[in-house]
């Protein structure tokens, strides 16, 4: 079993910054692609990012260029930096994990963007 622990959410103004993280408990398996989803009150949850354990990385069309997703193998994190937020990012933000064929999922953190 896995555990993701995901920090960094929180309310930010309109323009502005913030970097989420996760940390997956140890596993005797090496974790492979990592990803963080998000899911706005109404809406399905969807993919904002991911990254696999080579460091090839894809984004959602809305966040390219804002949203930079990277890992630590050595400390089992993945971050998410999020620039120039706009109150369309306002979701749940879950961390995600691939472990020989099963997928874990954080408990997830909010990030509110709202003057």
């Amino acid at each position: 079993q896995v555990q993701l622990v995901e920090s960094g959410g929180g309310l930010v103004q309109p323009g502005g910054s913030l970097r989420l993280s996760c940390t997956a408990s140890r596993s005797d398996f090496g974790i492979g692609a990592m990803a963080w989803y998000r899911q706005a009150p109404g809406k399905q949850r969807e993919l904002v990012a991911r990254i696999t354990s080579g460091g090839s990385t894809n984004y959602a069309d809305s966040v390219k260029g804002r949203f930079t997703i990277s890992r630590d193998n050595a400390k089992n994190t993945v971050y998410l930096q999020m620039n120039s937020l706009k109150p369309e990012d306002t979701a749940v933000y879950y961390c995600n994990a691939v472990v020989r064929l099963t997928t874990y999922w954080g408990q997830g953190t909010q990030v509110t963007v709202s003057s």
